[in-house]
């Protein structure tokens, strides 16, 4: 057996995506409870939402070592989102605001910044302004563990911040309705961690892959749990923070797995993975709540939504992609 690969999760970066995706979305198709096992692992589908943060860290650092220039740093990130955000926003608010349902202030402010998740929690799109706010922070977190690697320490304040908006009732009164957000940045801040050594191509000793199995098994079996009768009966935090070690071991042990696949059977997670973004976008308010009132049964609502999905997708990413480029022309 050879030593664990990091870098591998760089080269398989795309696929893990693609895994994560789809299953966010085999989580947002759950429908009626049942108490079985498949039931309790998809309900924890939104695990996925974690491996992209924490993928996306690494991919900051990568990003930032190679050119640290403010700038550069955020007209990258925004030119990826904003495009595809902008188009899927305004063919989703715009009518919004035609019905009189929402006022030119609030359609402004939801093409913008998703004024809604911020204001009320409207979940539609929450991850966009999510990730936008992270990679707002992402460069100054990056200066700082360059300058003494002891700020690495961070994400550890990340998770007392957590139960602070849960529990201080000054910042709970503010803000306590986004713990869907302050829940997810250590492992955001811990991806970019990872960063620096995926980039060296570090290498665990082949005997840590029993630990890494362990956390697996472990998280995933609270986690399971957690939604297996137990769910509303304790703050959704805790079972985001067991999705932390759930998140890396699962990534890095994907990655090894991926390497040792034949790369025809990875086809539909690259497939996936590369519109990734824009499947999220689409995929519950333009597709799945058209296809659930049909009652197809799980799977074919599932693969429905997922094949629909990354069709509509690869056509806004085209779209997309050819008007930057007439543009740069």
């Amino acid at each position: 057996m050879k030593d664990i690969d990091l870098s591998l999760i760089s080269k398989y970066r795309g696929e893990l995506m693609g895994f994560a995706m789809i299953y966010v979305v085999m989580f947002h198709v759950c429908g009626n409870r049942h108490d079985t096992l498949w039931y309790c692992l998809a309900r924890c589908g939104n695990l996925g939402v974690d491996i992209f943060l924490f993928l996306s860290g690494i991919g900051l650092w990568y990003a930032w070592t190679k050119n640290s220039s403010l700038r550069h740093f955020y007209w990258r990130r925004y030119k990826r989102i904003y495009p595809a955000w902008l188009v899927v926003a305004a063919l989703f608010y715009i009518p919004k605001f035609i019905d009189g349902k929402i006022n030119l202030w609030e359609l402004l402010g939801e093409l913008a910044i998703n004024y809604g998740f911020w204001h009320h929690l409207a979940l539609n799109f929450w991850y966009v302004p999510a990730i936008l706010t992270l990679y707002l922070i992402a460069p100054w977190y990056m200066r700082l563990i360059q300058s003494d690697a002891h700020y690495r320490w961070l994400p550890v304040a990340a998770l007392l911040l957590t139960l602070l908006v849960q529990y201080w009732q000054p910042l709970h009164h503010s803000v306590g309705h986004l713990e869907i957000f302050f829940s997810r940045i250590p492992i955001f801040l811990l991806g970019i961690n990872a960063g620096a050594l995926v980039k060296s191509r570090y290498r665990m000793s082949k005997s840590s892959l029993w630990i890494l199995v362990l956390l697996l098994v472990m998280s995933t079996l609270v986690c399971v749990n957690f939604e297996d009768g137990l769910r509303r009966r304790f703050p959704l935090f805790i079972e985001r923070w067991a999705y932390i070690p759930w998140t890396v071991s699962l990534t890095i042990l994907l990655s090894q797995l991926f390497d040792r696949l034949p790369r025809w059977s990875l086809k539909v997670f690259t497939i996936v993975g590369t519109v990734s973004l824009e499947i999220y976008l689409i995929h519950i308010e333009f597709v799945m709540k058209n296809v659930k009132p049909l009652h197809l049964g799980y799977w074919l609502t599932l693969v429905i939504t997922l094949g629909v999905s990354t069709l509509l997708a690869y056509v806004l990413h085209y779209i997309i992609e050819k008007l930057q480029t007439l543009r740069k022309k």
